[in-house]
């Protein structure tokens, strides 16, 4: 069996990339990080691309990729450190009208988690909450496990402070109106890990590159610091970390197992994390400047790590799997 990407799949790829750098460079980028409203136009943009359609039957208007194929395209949207909810919209495009077209933007919520967060409040249309019996917070606690949807207008929120600049919160306290819905809510949540780990992945591996071009220009005792053996072996260790993380999340893409996409998002979320540390190691005095952009990738790490199941639920979640 070939586990190399096909052809189709690194024109699906490298096609990304261009459309992102194309449309989300870095003037992009800052621009964003002074001002985190979405975009609506180029949101749109992304839809036209089938950005969000991707799954979705051709008789549809959808591309009718697989879930390694979106996988691949939440890769480069990690790397260009594209924000917005983007999984939930890729999930959601054929639930909620008008996503897969860039014309309504929708989030995804676990109810299970607490606080219970609302990205991009002031960018999303309608809220889609994944219930949990189990919870003790009282927007659900009582409901019934499934789906809810809700309008924005029908959302009570506090204000919650982001350490990603590129992504702000709202913490939901009530939900006036939620309507049932009929979807599959362990599957939308494994789908939202894989994603979520999907853009660690992409971040982790584009840190590794800003580590090595900046190693080989930055000059000390005049010799690059990158022909110094700690940082070489710095660099080693963050690719290391980024290819076993792409193995796995490449692996959890094709299986779709609970336990795979488990230990994918584990080891995607450390990955994203310690590189984008590192990376700033590499980078010194001037990695924690503001504006390089090393910062932004260590915060958007910090905040998909505790997204859809963080460290210590993912290693109880694996123990329990060894032990059964």
């Amino acid at each position: 069996m070939d586990f190399q990407l096909t052809e189709d799949q690194r024109a699906l790829r490298d096609g990304t990339r261009e459309l992102l750098a194309g449309r989300f460079g870095r003037d992009r980028l800052r621009a964003a990080v002074d001002d985190p409203a979405l975009d609506r136009a180029g949101w749109r943009e992304l839809a036209a691309a089938g950005f969000f359609a991707l799954r979705l039957p051709e008789p549809d208007g959808g591309v009718g990729l697989g879930l390694p194929e979106v996988v691949l395209v939440f890769e480069e949207a990690g790397r260009a450190l594209l924000p917005g909810p983007l999984a939930a919209c890729e999930l959601l495009a054929g639930v909620v009208d008008g996503v897969a077209t860039g014309e309504r933007i929708v989030a995804l919520a676990d109810a299970a988690t607490d606080p219970l967060l609302w990205e991009h409040p002031a960018d999303c249309d309608t809220l889609i909450l994944l219930g949990d019996p189990q919870g003790a917070d009282p927007v659900h606690q009582g409901r019934e496990s499934g789906a809810y949807r809700s309008a924005a207008d029908d959302l009570v929120c506090a204000p919650f402070a982001s350490v990603d600049p590129l992504t702000p919160l709202a913490r939901i306290t009530d939900i006036a109106h939620p309507v049932p819905l009929s979807l599959d809510a362990p599957r939308l949540r494994r789908e939202a890990a894989l994603l979520t780990a999907a853009q660690q992945l992409g971040s982790a591996s584009r840190t590794v590159e800003m580590a090595v071009a900046y190693a080989g220009e930055r000059e000390q005792f005049g010799a690059p610091i990158g022909s110094f053996q700690a940082i070489k072996h710095l660099c080693a260790q963050m690719l290391v970390r980024a290819e076993i993380a792409r193995s796995a999340v490449y692996a959890a893409a094709v299986t779709g197992g609970d336990l795979d996409v488990t230990g994918a998002k584990l080891l995607a979320d450390a990955a994203a994390v310690r590189n984008a540390r590192d990376c700033l190691q590499v980078h010194g005095g001037m990695g924690f400047t503001w504006e390089a952009d090393v910062h932004l990738h260590l915060k958007r790490a910090w905040l998909r790590a505790e997204r859809w199941g963080g460290a210590a639920e993912a290693e109880e979640a694996l123990a329990a799997g060894l032990i059964t």
